[in-house]
């Protein structure tokens, strides 16, 4: 009992370690950011930064640091034929279970105390998906500039859906093809199919242009393109994340589950309006109920507000749906209405605080990126592989941005010009979407070509093209202008300011102030009897949304999933 207490304390001090190198991390970044703003420096972003130390903790715990060898306690022969998950050990009537960390390389048995070191520096997939993306994901909504975003929102919605759907098409064949030569030259060390590469394609679509558009925030550039860039990776990040699982969801009837079949292909169309409209839904639903009572005591207020936007997304995830999508949409419609009914305390709070979550959040990430790639130990990099993906990301991106942009400026009044045009094409980083949706599967050789590949995108896409973003802005000669807004906005702008925002908040005229004078008494009327449905919507979507938690936790309960 002692010594297995001496080695739970061991393993604390351990985890211990490993997390503070991560605050190290986030601390020494900070730092550098701070030294770059005093200095001006705008050639590398502080996620380029994050990863660039991450780099150098991962080169130093795979090379630098060895753990103390000792094979006094490894057995190296047993009589299992197979690789349970999980095995119980009869050792003098008692009972221990071991779980299956993975597989050692032959001859490396002595390796065993590093290859544990780095496999304790290697995080959980879901603790990005559950944990580190839904704040990301919240704040780009929250903090969305919607008269822009919504001045925009026909481009927007191109580029978002039409546009990744093409770039996942068109960097799918491209790989096959690479995928194809590989294996007639005999590159190739395992299966990789149609649909591996398709899924490969939905995952590097997914754009994160957050260095760039830090310096378009800096620079004050032309808000249009703010909005066009920014509009575009928020929503292609949800498009990306539904497209990569309805790809997943394909499976033909018969014994070859990577042919073509028809109504495969139907089904997994329909997963992917289903879940994306069901999400939506969710998110707009959860966005708008969140009403807060509580404006006397905004520690509460706020804490209620974080609380129901982050449910949001594990509600989406528990029912099926792309929490994702659900937490995005939560997080614009909260910003438009819910923001109006908390008190100022609670509004300047709860920015700060999910612009802080946020904040933190991506660079760990980008930290984590960096470390990954000495501390992941199923790497599987092709020169061939890296080339045709290299090829396909630059091809998708130019059949997404130009021939969308050539038929949007057919219906368009503000043309997107050609300068434009270069600079999204340019802009199109990758980043930490990219990353969690390729770390979260690498059990198969094509799941690991896929994301050792990701990582050289990543770092290619945010130090290169991240870097170049200030030359390439003087060189397009790209101007700070504004535009007057579209007529479908207007009508929308309209019919919100005078209706919804005085039906579900606080602010804006109340509607005896925007329906006509003749319409006083049912203007009054309808007023009473708006906010009396609105009180009573409120309290039943509440308990509504309490009883579909607790119907989950009993469903977990009873199917053995919740211990």
């Amino acid at each position: 009992i002692k010594r297995e207490q001496r080695i739970a304390e061991e393993s604390h001090r351990q985890d211990s370690a490993y997390l503070l190198i991560f605050i190290m991390l986030l601390t020494l970044t900070i730092l550098t950011i701070w030294l770059f703003k005093h200095r001006r420096f705008r050639f590398l972003h502080e996620t380029g930064l994050a990863m660039i130390y991450g780099l150098l903790v991962g080169v130093i715990l795979r090379f630098g640091i060895h753990a103390p060898q000792s094979m006094s306690d490894v057995i190296l022969s047993c009589a299992v034929n197979g690789s349970p998950a999980t095995l119980l050990v009869n050792v003098s009537g008692r009972f221990y279970e071991y779980t299956l960390k993975g597989e050692v390389g032959q001859g490396k048995g002595h390796q065993v105390q590093d290859d544990e070191m780095l496999r304790k520096v290697t995080f959980d997939p879901e603790v990005f998906f559950n944990i580190l993306l839904p704040p990301i994901i919240f704040h780009a909504g929250y903090s969305l500039k919607r008269r822009h975003f919504f001045r925009n929102i026909g481009s927007i919605l191109a580029y978002a859906f039409i546009g990744t759907v093409i770039s996942c098409f068109v960097i799918g064949l491209i790989m096959y093809g690479f995928v194809s030569f590989m294996k007639v030259v005999g590159q190739l060390g395992g299966d990789f199919y149609f649909t591996d590469c398709l899924f490969f394609g939905a995952i590097v679509s997914a754009t994160d242009p957050v260095t760039v558009l830090a310096i378009f925030n800096e620079l004050k550039v032309d808000v249009d393109l703010y909005a066009l860039l920014f509009g575009e990776s928020v929503l292609n990040d949800a498009v990306a994340i539904v497209l990569s699982s309805s790809i997943v969801a394909y499976q033909p009837a018969g014994d070859n589950s990577h042919s073509f079949e028809a109504m495969a292909m139907l089904k997994s169309f329909g997963v992917f309006l289903g879940v994306f409209s069901g999400s939506f839904a969710l998110g707009v639903v959860t966005g708008v109920v969140t009403f807060t009572k509580l404006r006397d005591f905004p520690l509460l207020e706020t804490a209620l507000f974080f609380l129901m936007s982050w449910s949001t997304f594990l509600l989406a995830e528990a029912c099926g749906f792309t929490g994702v999508v659900a937490v995005l949409f939560c997080g614009i419609t909260q910003a438009h209405y819910t923001y109006n009914n908390l008190s100022p305390d609670s509004q300047d709070r709860t920015k700060q605080l999910f612009e802080l979550l946020n904040f933190l959040a991506e660079n760990f990430i980008f930290s984590y990126m960096g470390l990954t790639l000495f501390s992941f130990q199923s790497h599987v990099f092709n020169p061939l592989f890296i080339v045709g993906a290299f090829v396909a990301v630059f091809l998708g991106r130019a059949a997404n941005i130009y021939p969308l942009s050539f038929l949007l400026n057919l219906g368009r009044k503000n043309k997107i010009g050609y300068n434009f045009q270069h600079v999204m094409m340019f802009a199109g980083l990758r980043g930490a979407m990219t990353f969690a949706l390729s770390i979260r599967d690498t059990a198969t050789y094509a799941r690991q070509m896929m994301f050792s590949t990701t990582l050289l995108i990543v770092f290619f896409t945010v130090w290169i093209c991240g870097g170049g973003t200030t030359p390439m802005l003087s060189f397009m000669s790209i101007p700070s202008t504004k535009h007057e807004s579209a007529w479908p906005f207007r009508i929308w702008y309209n019919f919100d300011h005078n209706y919804l925002k005085p039906l579900l908040t606080h602010s804006g005229p109340p509607l005896t102030a925007t329906l006509p004078a003749c319409c006083g008494p049912l203007a009054r009327c309808l007023t009473i009897f708006l906010l009396t449905l609105a009180e009573c919507f409120y309290s039943c979507s509440l308990f509504l949304f309490f009883l579909v938690h607790l119907k989950i936790i009993y469903e977990l309960f009873k199917q053995n999933k919740l211990t």
